[in-house]
C-alpha cells in the first residue's frame, strides 16, 4: 500500500503559476505510476496528467497540454504538478494518485486504488 499527500494548493490569478506535490509513504514508489486528477463540484473526477514510473514517458489531458507538466524524483518519493498560465477553469481541488506499474498508466480515477486527500486550487480572473 501507499499513502499520498498533497501540498501546494492556493489561490492564484489568472495567468499565474502552481507547483503541486504529492509524497508518497514507503518505500515502492518507484513500482507505482502516478497521475494527477482534480474535479469540481458536482462533476467527474477528471484525468490531467500521469507519468510511469522511470519517467520516460508522461501523458496529459488536452486541457494541460502545453501549460502542465508532471514529474517525479523517486528519491524523494514525490510527483510534481507544474501548473503554469493557469485559467479560471483550472479552478478544482486537485488529487494524486498511484497505480501499480506493470498496468501502465490510466485516463480515467477508477483505475487508481490508491489517492490523496486532494488540494484546492483557486484561479481568480
Amino acid at each position: 500500500q501507499v499513502q499520498l499527500v498533497e501540498s501546494g494548493g492556493g489561490m492564484v490569478q489568472a495567468g499565474g503559476s502552481l507547483r503541486l506535490s504529492c509524497e508518497a509513504s514507503g518505500r515502492t514508489f518507484s513500482t507505482y505510476a502516478m497521475a494527477w486528477f482534480r474535479q469540481v463540484p458536482g462533476k467527474e473526477r477528471e484525468f490531467v496528467a500521469a507519468i510511469r514510473r522511470t519517467s520516460d514517458s508522461t501523458y496529459y489531458a488536452d486541457s494541460a497540454k502545453g501549460r502542465f507538466t508532471i514529474s517525479r524524483d523517486n528519491a524523494k518519493n514525490t510527483v510534481y504538478l507544474q501548473m503554469n498560465t493557469l485559467k479560471s477553469e483550472d479552478t478544482a481541488v486537485y488529487y494524486c494518485a498511484a497505480r501499480s506499474a506493470p498496468l501502465g498508466i490510466a485516463r480515467v480515477a477508477s483505475g487508481y486504488a490508491y489517492w490523496g486527500q486532494g488540494t484546492q486550487v483557486t484561479v481568480s480572473s
